[in-house]
């Protein structure tokens, strides 16, 4: 009879001992891996190397989306061993991105991989003699096509990114986005600052879009690692202000959309509504951003009766205006005119690349970390997620004015649950001592989509590898895809409607 291989299992924000999970052979990793990955269920929500005893060590974790638990898988390359590997790619897509940056970044080769091309050129990348301005574009030799370059440096104060436009006439044939031109080396930073407090600045700076989101992922696992509980209230505060991020971010880019569009009644009005939320959020904080806001183990602004009861009258100020102006800007002939069937990415797409976050959610995909894997105050506070399934700017543009309302009604619900009184605050703990040689792994469900943050302690407790997925990882990928066959000058809409972060990206 066939032994059966052990695969541990752990929940979003715990923690295991990294002796406990199995250095699998590579049949073995790859059977198991591809077994869980078959199911519609699962999916893969990080895959990494990191260097071991002179080796590599590799890890992926996959995420049951129906039971909450994540499956830990890993495979050891030793000293001096042949550095190439089968891909995994040519069987499930989804892991074109991980494997890519595994190759870029430690010099492993995946035989028979799709796309072996370079994600960020990181600075201590393994092929130093490969540099960005050599990056190897699609290509088609043609009389016919022509070619369309923009960027990396773009107008105004837009972060650097390169778009490829393989064209023939106005249509786009094919799009391809190069990134890494602003490659920061976040990751190996949490490696050199060794204080808690230096972490916490560094994990606000991911994107400065989506400081909420990052750093209750920060949190939640380096409290995992320190073997700390935190109160229901101050995870519940924290999911409040991933939503309030959430609400903000949601109607700036509603607003950007309608600038698009040359809709500037609409662009003013939405735009003037993300000022009183994030007015709100620095009145709680002193940061429009929310920085400074959550902190490992604690806060040190919490949230008070005053602010729950100025929260309650902005929402019921801010929903009264937003849905007299969405009534208007989301009927109207021009504008659901221009968005309607433009740039679709359909179910099949999404699943086939890993889509996620809203961007899938738009087209028929039910990911959402707050329902299937909940955290923070998600965990007592049930939140239901919003699908559509048409995958156009326009779904992208709808998709966002029923987050928008979906957000204000479960605040609603937990600030009349709450009281939210007055007593000593749960200060932070800066100085957490981590248990020595554990891997840990959170998840957060960003405005943009699934962010995932994986850390693993050595034999002192201190850091010797931190791993972070933006969501924008996978979608990129989803915004060259919808742009074929559609003219290049609706690439403006297009790329707006997904509102990528480079430096999220970039790292």
């Amino acid at each position: 009879m066939e032994k059966k291989l052990h695969i541990p299992k752990i929940k979003n924000g715990q923690a295991l001992g990294i002796n406990e999970i199995p250095i699998l052979l590579y049949t073995d990793f790859c059977a198991e891996m591809l077994a869980l990955l078959k199911l519609p269920k699962n999916h893969c929500v990080s895959y990494f190397a990191y260097p071991e005893e002179g080796g590599f060590r590799l890890l992926a974790c996959i995420a049951n989306d129906k039971n909450g638990s994540i499956a830990i898988l890993s495979h050891q390359i030793n000293k001096g061993a042949k550095k190439e590997l089968d891909s995994l790619t040519q069987h499930h897509f989804p892991l074109h991105i991980f494997e890519r940056e595994i190759h870029e970044n430690y010099g492993i080769k995946f035989s028979k991989h799709p796309w072996l091309k370079p994600v960020r050129f990181a600075q201590n990348r393994a092929d130093k003699s490969l540099q960005i301005n050599d990056y190897p574009f699609y290509q088609i030799n043609s009389d016919e096509l022509h070619e369309v370059g923009v960027g990396p440096i773009h107008a105004g104060i837009i972060e650097p990114g390169h778009f490829r436009f393989l064209c023939n006439g106005e249509t786009v044939l094919h799009l391809e986005i190069q990134l890494g031109w602003q490659h920061r080396g976040i990751e190996s930073l949490f490696l050199k600052k060794k204080k808690i407090l230096q972490q916490n600045i560094l994990v606000e700076n991911i994107a400065g879009d989506m400081v909420a989101g990052h750093t209750i992922a920060y949190a939640l696992l380096i409290e995992s690692l320190a073997g700390i509980q935190t109160s229901e209230r101050l995870n519940l505060e924290r999911a409040i202000a991933l939503e309030l991020e959430r609400i903000a971010i949601h109607v700036g880019d509603i607003s950007a959309l309608c600038v698009d569009v040359a809709y500037n009644f609409g662009a003013s009005v939405f735009s003037v509504m993300r000022t009183g939320i994030i007015n709100l959020i620095q009145s709680w904080c002193g940061n429009r951003l929310g920085k400074g806001l959550i902190r490992a183990g604690g806060t040190n602004f919490q949230f008070s009766p005053i602010l729950k009861a100025n929260l309650l009258v902005l929402l019921d100020d801010f929903e009264k205006r937003f849905l007299a102006m969405a009534n208007k800007a989301f009927s109207l002939p021009s504008v659901e005119n221009r968005f309607d069937g433009i740039g679709i990415v359909t179910g099949k797409q999404a699943q086939l690349i890993g889509l996620v976050g809203m961007a899938a959610r738009s087209a028929n995909v039910k990911r959402d970390i707050r329902e299937t894997h909940p955290f923070a105050g998600f965990t007592k506070n049930y939140y239901e997620t919003f699908v559509l399934v048409k995958g156009d700017v326009y779904s992208r543009f709808l998709l966002r004015k029923e987050e928008i309302l979906n957000s204000i009604s479960w605040l609603r619900e937990v600030l009349y649950a709450n009281s939210f009184a007055e007593t000593s605050p749960e200060l932070p703990k800066y100085h957490l001592k981590m248990k020595p040689e554990m891997f840990s792994i959170s998840l957060t469900e960003g405005w943009r989509g699934e962010i995932c943050h994986c850390a693993i302690t050595n034999d002192k407790g201190e850091l010797a590898h931190y791993k972070i997925k933006d969501p924008s990882m996978h979608n990129w990928k989803s915004l060259e895809l919808s742009l074929r066959g559609l003219e290049i000058s609706d690439f403006p809409i297009n790329n707006k409607s997904y509102s990528l972060s480079y430096c999220g990206f970039d790292l």
